[in-house]
């Protein structure tokens, strides 16, 4: 019998993780986040900063070539994305649990019974969320979240051939601007 597993995809501030972590926390189920940053890191040796910073860069553009040891082989960013798939993959065996962002919801399609969520808000609900929860920066909030979501959207669709944020690769996407975070988590918990 396959466990069931909530994987969350989510735009940059838009509440992803804090939702991923709520649903878990009231579900009682393990919420794997920056825990699998840590797990990658322990299993490749590369530091977590890197990982964090690799796994939102498709491979081929500058960081991941400059950082790669065989330039006609596997560089660093495929390194990492076999053992973020080994482990991804061995987390949903072990049982039941949610899994902020890294491509999970690809990596478990055939793997495990999953509800897979896209969580979404529009910009200047993120933008001052961003701010709040990081704080201030040299680069405008809004240009913050442009980037971020370019990374994770190049990154996503170079692993998975899929396009990121596309309601039709998920099972349901919500609003988290307009909803609002406690109810998004009721909403994936009824779901669940």
């Amino acid at each position: 019998m396959k466990n069931r597993i909530i994987t969350i995809s989510r735009e940059f501030g838009s509440g992803g993780r804090t939702i991923g972590k709520m649903v878990a926390q009231e579900l009682g189920i393990p919420c794997y986040d920056s825990e699998l940053l840590e797990k990658i890191a322990k299993e490749s040796g590369f530091d977590e900063r890197y990982i964090q910073e690799a796994g939102e860069y498709a491979p081929g553009g500058f960081l991941s070539s400059a950082f790669s040891h065989h330039p006609s082989g596997p560089n660093n960013a495929d390194y990492l994305w076999n053992i973020q798939f080994r482990i991804i993959t061995q987390l949903a065996e072990k049982g039941p649990c949610v899994i902020v962002g890294r491509c999970a919801d690809y990596i478990l399609r055939d793997k495990a019974d999953c509800l897979r969520v896209f969580i979404h808000a529009d910009m200047d609900f993120r933008a001052e969320r961003i701010v709040k929860v990081y704080g201030e920066s040299q680069q405008s909030p809004q240009q913050r979240l442009k980037d971020k979501d370019k990374r994770r959207a190049a990154y996503h669709r170079f692993y998975t051939d899929m396009k990121w944020g596309h309601a039709q690769n998920y099972d349901i996407t919500l609003n988290s601007g307009s909803l609002g975070i406690d109810k998004c988590v009721q909403i994936i918990k009824s779901l669940y």
